[in-house]
């Protein structure tokens, strides 16, 4: 497994939980499971990513660029969830917080696989792509363990 293939399977499981979010209702048990899933594996997807996958492409200078873009798309949706955490999941801004949460995970993921993974591509060889993957999946592993 390359570093893609270990990073897409997150995406996917990060676009399931985003639209599941936004088809939730009022203070619901499902909203709260939902949520709760969502935000641990952002949370664990955005560590491990940005130790094994964003700073080895800081090394290039090919790679800054689009490493601090994705790095700031990431803290855009922390603040979310901050805000998410401190609103009543009942009330109406609630939902309006999640939706504009799902848009940009939605976003952040097709930015980075249709662009970021080719630029990507040309910097890391085969080997940093596989040894990058085992590190991520480990980092990613202990985080959502931990979450």
């Amino acid at each position: 497994m390359n570093i893609f293939e270990a990073l897409r399977e997150s995406h996917d499981r990060q676009r399931g939980y985003a639209d599941a979010l936004i088809q939730t209702h009022g203070d619901s048990k499902e909203r709260v499971d939902v949520y709760k899933h969502l935000k641990a594996e952002l949370q664990a997807h955005a560590i491990a990513e940005e130790r094994f996958f964003y700073i080895p492409l800081m090394q290039s200078d090919n790679g800054i660029d689009l490493s601090r873009h994705a790095i700031s798309e990431h803290h855009e949706m922390d603040e979310m969830m901050e805000e998410l955490d401190e609103t009543e999941m009942s009330s109406p801004s609630w939902m309006a917080t999640a939706k504009k949460l799902s848009e940009k995970v939605h976003h952040h993921l097709k930015e980075e696989e249709q662009k970021f993974f080719q630029s990507a591509g040309k910097l890391l060889d085969d080997k940093q792509k596989e040894s990058l993957a085992g590190e991520y999946q480990k980092e990613y592993e202990e985080q959502l363990a931990e979450a």
